[in-house]
């Protein structure tokens, strides 16, 4: 049975007590550090920016999955390349010429994302499909944790699954929003390979056994 890559988000973890979080997440049997980056106009929040990220990769010892949700990603590739970023995600919608991002992303050696919000049709990126090493598919709307999740989520998973094979691609599917083991297994079978948790994992009793669980 396949199992999927787990992406504990750091926007949910004790900021009072980030390193202790940070390695938490080092020992457990995630994949990555997912980190979300809000600028309070692409999404009408504020998350945290390069001084906070520069605390993360201190203490991180597994890659960073960096999640831009901000305008004009294009002006920041170059600092979160600088601050170890492995995975870098810009939106589909906040992009005028995503080719030239992705391209921009990969030459910097990071592997480039695409995120799609959930009112965003996955059809759009038949023509980058093959350029890209992820999708990232909003599962709720951005910028706030905590919120259900949407079950069309499940119909876009199979479409870029299906897109993905008929075009060849390597592109890996992530699901950010709602996670938590009661749809985790339903995800990975229509096709996830990545699953983003924040307040799942962070305000369980035992976010290393969530985790676990959550992986499968």
């Amino acid at each position: 049975m396949k199992k999927a890559s787990i992406a504990p988000s750091l926007l949910a973890a004790d900021f009072g007590n980030l390193q202790q979080d940070v390695e938490m997440v080092n020992a457990s049997d995630a994949t990555y550090h997912h980190i979300d980056i809000m600028d309070g106009v692409f999404v009408p929040n504020i998350s945290y920016g390069m001084p906070v990220l520069k605390a993360i990769q201190k203490y991180a010892t597994k890659p960073l999955d960096v999640h831009l949700m901000i305008v004009n990603p294009d002006r920041y590739l170059e600092d979160f390349a600088n601050l170890g970023a492995h995975i870098l995600t810009v939106h589909y919608e906040a992009c005028t010429h995503l080719h030239r991002t992705i391209q921009a992303i990969k030459a910097l050696d990071m592997k480039a994302g695409v995120a799609l919000n959930p009112h965003t049709n996955v059809m759009l990126l038949e023509d980058i499909i093959k350029d890209i090493d992820l999708v990232l598919i909003m599962s709720v709307n951005p910028g706030f944790g905590g919120q259900s999740f949407i079950e069309n989520t499940y119909d876009k998973i199979k479409a870029v699954k299906e897109m993905i094979t008929r075009k060849n691609s390597s592109a890996l599917i992530e699901i950010d929003g709602g996670v938590t083991t009661a749809n985790s297994q339903q995800l990975v079978d229509a096709g996830a390979d990545v699953l983003v948790a924040g307040s799942f994992v962070f305000k369980s009793d035992n976010p290393t056994a969530t985790i676990k669980n959550l992986k499968g």
